[in-house]
Order: C-alpha cells, then sequence, then structure tokens
C-alpha cells in the first residue's frame, strides 16, 4: 500500500526499524520541550501530513518501550487516522507515571500501523441469533 505523505517536520520520515515490524515510529516536531507531569496529558504535534487509501486506517499506538520504562501512553489509544483525513498528525500522550517526562523535538513518541478497515452496513432486527454465551460479557467467559 503506498501513502502520500507531506513532511514539514526537520526528521526523516517514520520508517519500520526491522524487516517484520507492523509499526513505523513516529517524532514530536515540537518548537519547545514539553515537561509532562504525571497524569498530565498533552496534544504533540509530528508535522506529517497524509493521504490514506480509502478502505484503510492508520492506527496510532504507544511505543511499548515508553510505556514499560517510562509510563508514556497514547490516551485515546489506539487512536484512528481516517482515509479523509489532511490535517497534521497529532498524538495524545499521557504521563501514567509519577514523574515529569521531558518530551524533546524528535523524541519516538508512538507508532504508526496500517490496518483495513470495511465500514459495517446496519440490518436492524427485532431478535439476534443466540449463542452459548448469551449477553454474558466483561470477564464471562474467564475461569469460575
Amino acid at each position: 500500500m503506498n501513502v502520500r505523505i507531506i513532511n514539514k517536520s526537520n526528521h526523516d520520515l517514520p520508517a519500520y526499524e526491522t524487516s517484520a515490524s507492523a509499526g513505523l515510529d513516529i517524532r514530536a516536531n515540537i518548537t519547545e520541550v514539553i515537561e509532562l507531569k504525571p497524569l498530565e496529558r498533552t496534544l504533540v504535534k509530528t508535522g506529517l501530513f497524509m493521504e490514506i487509501t480509502e478502505g484503510y486506517e492508520c492506527q496510532v499506538r504507544p511505543r511499548s518501550g515508553l510505556a514499560l520504562k517510562k509510563g508514556i501512553s497514547v490516551l485515546n489509544s489506539p487512536g484512528t487516522i481516517d482515509a479523509d483525513y489532511r490535517g497534521e498528525v497529532g498524538v495524545i500522550l499521557i504521563n501514567l507515571s509519577n514523574e515529569t517526562f521531558t518530551i524533546e523535538n524528535g523524541e519516538r513518541i508512538a507508532q504508526l500501523v496500517f490496518a483495513k478497515v470495511e465500514q459495517a452496513a446496519w440490518q436492524q432486527v427485532e431478535v439476534l441469533t443466540e449463542t452459548d454465551r448469551g449477553t454474558g460479557g466483561f470477564g464471562s467467559t474467564g475461569v469460575k
């Protein structure tokens, strides 16, 4: 899949770090350092603008290293960039740690994963097909 991209940042285009990587790391494109305090959230710009093929989405996901080592996550994880969005890619980061986290220009802040999507067509009915599970949810399939 080809993705048209405009890069207004001072950084290289996102790239797969290994031949089997699913995600591409993206970097902060900021003019001033951001101090993200515990439980604080902020929108971090990337300088990237994309044209995604219709029928696909781009998911914005946390980086596992930042999550484990620093407690930094993507708040609306995974965030979705729709195929018809043409604005700058921004990442909503949240600090779930007890320490202030410093975001610097060029810092790898999240990863992008492209996925095929389909739009649902509603079929309104009066009754749904029964299953063994039925209406059980929120842990109902676990060991009792």
